[in-house]
């Protein structure tokens, strides 16, 4: 269930890179003062606010997802008060986000509770759609059914709607990495902005029908309404964000994280969107850097291979593992820019960016000032944000520790 083929490694998100330079209610009248007598009039009772949730799971469409009330473990965003230093937020986020044999969602998702982790899954919208139904998939540039990912077995859908059920209900999000996983020629990259709606449109469509689609009759519904939950997305090799951009504006998304290759500062927005880019951060041993994406390390140390020299996975473990800390290390104690990791659920060489990323994720998010979230929750804590506050920190340099009395007022 390979997410990223060989092809990807003639695409921008490979290789060793230099640094680029309300409570509703209504209130009763007050009576008007007795004319007989100096007592106050009692105050009036306080609103009642509109109930939202009734505690009922409530179904949506054909049964494929359902409302089960507001998300577990949602922090109310707060804005900096004066001198204030910044969290150290860290994402950790997933492409394609199937349940395989390997059982890595499960690991990862265990591990995110474990240890004070929310995360971003990236769902791909084929590991919903059984491969008997393939031709309801209607790929931009290709034939009906094509796809350059396998389509899940049974089974595997059924332990893939299991984990998007738990990680939802352990706080983490679940957005889009699309369907086909197309590169190259014919992908994203070359895909109109009509183009992308369509392959949205039927993302959106394969999650919130798969019990049409699948037929399954003892699966529960997923306990999020999606139309409102996704609001953000990867694209497949990171290819295609200049036409991607005004499609998911449409669709109303808050954030994209399809930009590759960017330095570690401060987000902007484009298109009225939070751009979210894997980052460049340091190699060790090398003058140069690499972008933060498990699949580009092992494009450095094994090239076009997924198997390399076993001899070697001890020291390229211990090189992907050093360089997502110093890269933490960097922002921590400097510019407090958030960082952002991307991975995928695969044993390449031998599964040693799996444990990269595990020892990584152990090693900072209980640390003082850190939060390990999703890519939703840094915009919403963004968004809070004075927008000239934000303008101050984007001057920082990743490694400049700041004098956060003068840039927070």
């Amino acid at each position: 269930m390979g997410v990223l083929g060989t092809s990807a490694l003639a695409t921008g998100c490979s290789g060793t890179q230099s640094r680029p330079t309300a409570a509703t209610g209504t209130t009763p009248s007050t009576p008007a003062p007795s004319a007989t007598t100096d007592t106050p009039a009692p105050p009036p009772p306080a609103p009642t606010p509109t109930p939202t949730w009734d505690g009922q799971v409530k179904v949506l469409g054909d049964g494929s997802t359902s409302y089960t009330g507001p998300q577990p473990k949602q922090p109310t965003p707060e804005k900096l008060k004066p001198g204030e230093k910044p969290p150290q937020f860290v994402v950790f986020s997933w492409d394609g986000a199937l349940e395989g044999d390997d059982r890595m969602f499960s690991r990862f998702r265990k591990l995110g509770v474990e240890n004070n982790a929310q995360m971003t899954f990236f769902l791909s919208g084929l590991y919903t759609l059984p491969k008997s139904r393939s031709t309801l998939y209607k790929p931009p540039q290709h034939k009906p059914g094509d796809a350059s990912i396998d389509y899940a077995t049974d089974p595997h859908i059924k332990d893939t709607l299991e984990q998007l059920r738990l990680a939802w209900q352990d706080g983490n999000e679940v957005g889009t990495h699309f369907n086909g996983h197309f590169c190259n020629a014919k992908g994203g990259g070359e895909w109109s902005t009509e183009e992308w709606k369509s392959e949205l449109d039927q993302a959106v469509s394969f999650v919130t029908n798969w019990k049409t689609n699948t037929g399954f009759k003892d699966v529960p519904p997923l306990p999020f309404d999606y139309t409102k939950e996704l609001v953000g997305g990867r694209a497949p090799c990171l290819e295609g964000q200049k036409n991607l951009l005004p499609a998911e504006k449409a669709a109303g998304f808050r954030y994209d994280a399809s930009s590759p290759g960017e330095f570690q500062v401060w987000p902007v927005k484009k298109e009225g969107i939070w751009n979210f880019p894997l980052q460049m951060l340091p190699y060790p041993g090398r003058s140069t850097q690499s972008l933060s994406m498990d699949f580009n390390f092992l494009a450095n140390q094994s090239g076009n291979t997924t198997t390399g020299d076993p001899k070697k996975y001890d020291t390229w473990e211990k090189e992907t593992r050093e360089s997502y800390l110093a890269g933490f290390e960097r922002v921590y104690n400097g510019s407090r820019a958030p960082l952002f990791i991307g991975n995928h659920f695969e044993s390449w060489n031998g599964g040693i960016y799996m444990q990269a990323i595990e020892d990584v994720m152990k090693n900072v998010c209980k640390r003082e000032g850190v939060r390990c979230v999703s890519f939703r929750q840094v915009a919403d804590w963004l968004d809070a944000q004075d927008p000239k506050v934000l303008d101050q920190l984007r001057q920082l340099d990743p490694a400049q520790p700041a004098d956060w009395s003068r840039l927070v007022r």
